[in-house]
């Protein structure tokens, strides 16, 4: 078991699944990073990090690429490249990666939030997701899902995105994730 307080959450602040999981951090008396930009709206203000523009154009994806990865169309706005970049930083931070939406049966998940898990697999991280709709955790092993009984958080710097539609088991699925990984 990790000592909370030796474990470090990079995040974004963003509404829903963010917001929670920062302030289930700051109850743990975890150190948590929430990387921003100038212009962008967040929930949680603790340990906000606000990104350069150079530090964003380090993490500049194409969108063209993103959106045939994703087998969906996104938009060109400045803004929504900005989240991109920002989520890049999330998951190189973190050697662990947690996500909270929805896996689609082309095997990415669903919104804005699928962009951290496919970067997850991309720089081979540790990845997690909990899909609401089936109330139940996946973990990405080599090329596909695979369903997880009782994740834990392994590892002290870890990062966590997902969707701003928190629903009631997703906060009961993060609670839990937190009550097993780590002693008071």
């Amino acid at each position: 078991m990790l000592n909370p307080k030796q474990c470090v959450l990079y995040s974004g602040g963003a509404a829903g699944t963010e917001q929670f999981f920062g302030a289930l951090a700051e109850s743990w008396g975890m150190e948590e990073v929430n990387y921003s930009f100038e212009g962008h709206q967040i929930e949680r203000t603790r340990g906000v990090r606000v990104l350069t523009s150079e530090e964003l154009s380090l993490k500049d994806v194409s969108l063209t690429y993103v959106s045939r990865l994703m087998s969906r169309e996104y938009t060109r706005a400045p803004l929504f490249r900005k989240v991109l970049q920002s989520i890049c930083w999330q998951v190189s931070s973190g050697d662990q990666i947690i996500v909270v939406g929805a896996i689609q049966p082309d095997g990415t998940v669903k919104g804005g939030t699928g962009w951290g898990a496919e970067f997850a697999k991309i720089c081979n991280k540790l990845l997690y997701v909990f899909d609401q709709p089936r109330n139940d955790w996946f973990s990405w092993q080599k090329d596909k899902w695979t369903p997880l009984e009782k994740p834990v958080i392994s590892q002290p710097r870890f990062a966590a995105t997902g969707t701003r539609f928190l629903e009631d088991n997703g906060r009961v699925a993060i609670q839990d994730l937190f009550a097993r990984s780590f002693s008071r």
